[in-house]
């Protein structure tokens, strides 16, 4: 009997999604697990979260070592007319998200393995039926991502929106996150606060700015897009924040990493449902699995 090997601890769903029953005091949070078990990856949701699709589902995928393998192995039904699906994708790695540099607005490209990552989940992808359309923000490290994407998928439109950007950073963009108190403490301050109204000097977003742009960006493509499976492809910061307005109450949406995929069912504005957080299963998690600098709170 082959090992079975747990790669990677994704996302917090909220404790007040769980049956009453089930929740004391020392209640861990559940967590999203990946487990590998001779070619099949099955990605486990074990959460109870009312804003995840019930019953929580279990996903195989092929690994990318096998061959072949495909999306049939996921649940890829048609989109009801209730609802758009969208498929949300963080973009590939850079340089600066391997050197632990800040981006936000600075119009960084991928580096050889955030340009690795974009063909795995494009051929991941391509497996998906009825696509429509992606979206992507007008940075380059998304637009680059969302191209590679929409040409595994038949040559699909790219729609580039601003409204899908990195948080701007003001005066941190450019910067070592290690460095940054050093650099300058008032921002540093900013960008560690608690609060969510504050804004990064130098022309920098607050969070409540970041969480109001993308959301209603978001919302804006499911109305214009409703019965149908459309992809969009973005940056950290705007996944989190996407994952706040689908589970307000949960404690933190994890690390966002590079190319994942995280899938949202939007019914109406008060009423977005995620299906799957946190997919890496296209990649190799000996090379690409940990890549994801900025993709916790620190955003870039």
């Amino acid at each position: 009997m082959s090992a079975l090997r747990t790669w990677h601890i994704l996302g917090e769903p909220c404790l007040h999604c769980l049956p009453p029953s089930t929740v004391t005091s020392q209640s861990p949070l559940p967590r999203f697990k990946f487990y590998l078990t001779n070619n099949t990856t099955t990605i486990l949701n074990l959460a109870h979260c009312s804003n995840l699709t019930d019953p929580p589902r279990t996903r195989s995928f092929k690994s990318p070592g096998s061959s072949p393998w495909s999306m049939a192995d996921s649940d890829s039904s048609p989109v009801d007319a209730a609802y758009t699906e969208i498929i949300v994708v963080r973009h590939g790695e850079t340089e600066w998200n391997a050197d632990g540099r800040l981006q936000g607005h600075l119009d960084v490209e991928l580096n050889e393995i955030g340009k690795q990552q974009a063909v795995s989940v494009a051929d991941r992808l391509s497996k998906e039926s009825n696509i429509s359309v992606v979206y992507s923000s007008d940075l380059k490290r998304a637009s680059d991502t969302a191209q590679t994407i929409a040409a595994s998928c038949g040559g699909l439109e790219v729609i580039k929106d601003p409204g899908l950007r990195e948080r701007n950073l003001g005066d941190l963009q450019g910067h070592v996150l290690r460095e940054l108190d050093k650099v300058n403490s008032k921002a540093y301050q900013a960008i560690t606060s608690h609060r969510t109204d504050v804004e990064i000097p130098g022309g920098g977003e607050s969070l409540d700015q970041l969480y109001q742009r993308c959301t209603s960006s978001l919302q804006r493509i499911a109305l214009k897009h409703r019965g149908e499976r459309v992809v969009v492809v973005t940056h950290g910061g705007v996944i989190r924040a996407l994952y706040k307005h689908a589970c307000p109450k949960a404690k933190s949406a994890g690390k966002i990493l590079n190319t994942s995929i995280n899938i949202f069912h939007l019914f109406d504005q008060n009423d977005w449902k995620i299906k799957v957080w946190g997919d890496v299963s296209h990649l190799n998690p000996t090379r690409y699995l940990e890549t994801g600098f900025g993709g916790d709170r620190t955003s870039g």
